[in-house]
C-alpha cells in the first residue's frame, strides 16, 4: 500500500475513514472530526488528535449558530 494514499493508520478495520465520510456526505468540519477520532488510536498523540476533533466540532457549531442568528 502507498504511504501517500493508504498509510497504515488509515487502514484499520473494514472501511477507510474517507469512505465513511463520503458515504455519510459529511462536510469538511465534521469529516475532519470523524477522521481524527477514528485514527487517534493508531497515531503518536491521541490527546492531540482528540483535541483536533473537538476543535472541528466546535467550529461547526459556531458556523451553525451564526447561520441561525
Amino acid at each position: 500500500m502507498s504511504n501517500i494514499e493508504h498509510p497504515n493508520h488509515y487502514n484499520n478495520g473494514n472501511i477507510e475513514v474517507i469512505d465513511a465520510i463520503q458515504d455519510w456526505k459529511l462536510n469538511f468540519n465534521l469529516g475532519n472530526a470523524i477522521k481524527y477520532i477514528a485514527r487517534c488510536e493508531h497515531k503518536d498523540n491521541k490527546i492531540e488528535d482528540l483535541k483536533k476533533a473537538i476543535y472541528y466540532i466546535e467550529y461547526e457549531i459556531k458556523q451553525m449558530e451564526a447561520k441561525d442568528e
